[in-house]
């Protein structure tokens, strides 16, 4: 199936939702430090108001998607992106003059409300296409994500700078109440398998573990590439500046990997495979920005890490697909968007206290390590899951009953 099939009313639908969805949760991070950065310490405390977000949405993303019913997903998610826009709403209101404990908790609504939006709206995503186009539609998916990753911080840039602080927040309210209303163009929920008596959703949950582990893997190298990097630069002598574009070919790169992978039905060898083989090629991308000395190498390298951590990414979710029933996709999707986010901040907090007592490149190098011990870790628990019963083992075979 090719990307043109995927051009229906249903699924163009969804991407004008997710987009409104989204968005808000793209520019959090940099509104929230926009928002009290002219305050006294106000670059300190809006760090502490983004890990207030990020933690609201690691504890509450696994509790709210638990709680989802596959079947009745569209009242339950509007609840949620309605605390989150109400949130955000909040915090434009209240400017960065109010109190830093009003704000910390409006912050970490914002991040908790919405939290298992993401992996809600993608179990809806896939009841829209047909088995055949899964791995497409997920492609299009990360494709729309690392485009709007690479648009918020320009545009929360401008409208902080350019206007008010609190622009930034408003407009985040509204688009996330946009989101509220455009879930009525979509349906009410998806098709979802009962469990098998007397076996909890926690423990159909536990069974993926090694997926989860493996997705907190990737992560952890964006972290790397993300918070290092404007240190590695100066440690090079090379201006700060650049930061910015080498960051953002890395995301054009995973752009085109994520539209890449989704040419092709169906790629060689096993998911687990796959993943292990696409992690061990970020990880050397990774690794080289360490050791290279001139700009344009690090770049390569970036880019080039960039192009394979996507489909890295979109093996986990497929590979989900393959352990999890139905009915637990949303539950298993949000606990993943948790997995990688709480990876995400274990590398970047790792990364920050070896910047204290080692070089930038080391500090990235002892990151890479932990990513190798968590691929491996992941690798060697995924082998060890037992198939589901009616769940594909590789693309390849998936593609070959869709030709039957």
């Amino acid at each position: 199936m090719s990307y043109r099939e995927l051009a229906t009313r249903p699924v163009l639908a969804w991407s004008a939702v997710s987009v409104a969805a989204r968005l808000p949760v793209a520019m959090a991070p940099l509104a929230l430090v926009f928002l009290v950065r002219e305050q006294p310490g106000g670059y300190t405390l809006g760090a502490v108001l983004a890990a207030a977000y990020v933690v609201g949405e690691i504890v509450a993303a696994p509790v709210l998607g638990v709680r989802m019913d596959a079947e009745r997903a569209r009242p339950q998610l509007a609840v949620g992106l309605a605390v989150g826009a109400a949130a955000f709403g909040g915090l434009g209101a209240a400017g960065g003059g109010a109190h830093p404990v009003l704000l910390g908790a409006l912050a970490f609504l914002a991040g908790a409300g919405p939290s298992a939006a993401p992996g809600g709206m993608r179990a809806l995503l896939t009841s829209l296409v047909p088995e055949r186009a899964v791995t497409q539609a997920m492609s299009m998916e990360s494709v729309l994500t690392f485009a709007i990753w690479a648009a918020a911080p320009a545009l929360t840039t401008g409208l902080a700078l350019g206007v008010e602080p609190v622009v930034p927040l408003l407009l985040q309210a509204a688009l996330m109440a946009l989101s509220v209303a455009g879930l009525w163009l979509l349906p009410y929920g998806w098709a979802a398998e009962k469990p098998q008596e007397g076996e909890s959703m926690r423990r159909v949950l536990l069974r993926a573990w090694p997926v989860y582990v493996t997705g907190a893997a990737g992560l952890t190298l964006l972290a790397l590439a993300e918070l290092i990097l404007p240190a590695l630069l100066e440690q090079r002598h090379i201006a700060v500046g650049w930061a910015g574009p080498l960051l953002a070919g890395f995301s054009v790169g995973s752009a085109v990997g994520a539209f890449a992978y989704g040419l092709r039905g169906s790629w060689p060898g096993r998911l687990p495979v796959q993943s292990a083989v696409l992690l061990a090629g970020v990880t050397a991308g990774v690794a080289l920005t360490a050791v290279l000395p001139s700009t344009a190498g690090i770049a390569v390298a970036l880019a080039a890490a960039g192009l394979l951590q996507a489909p890295a990414g979109l093996t986990r979710n497929l590979a989900l697909r393959q352990v999890l029933p139905p009915g637990a996709l949303a539950a298993g999707y949000s606990v993943m968007y948790a997995a990688v986010g709480a990876g995400y901040a274990a590398s970047g907090t790792l990364a920050g206290g070896l910047l204290n007592v080692v070089a930038p490149s080391t500090a990235i190098l002892c990151g890479v390590g932990l990513t190798v011990f968590l691929t491996a870790l992941g690798v060697w628990g995924e082998r060890r899951i037992p198939p589901r019963e009616g769940g594909e083992t590789t693309q390849t075979e998936a593609a070959r009953k869709v030709r039957r």
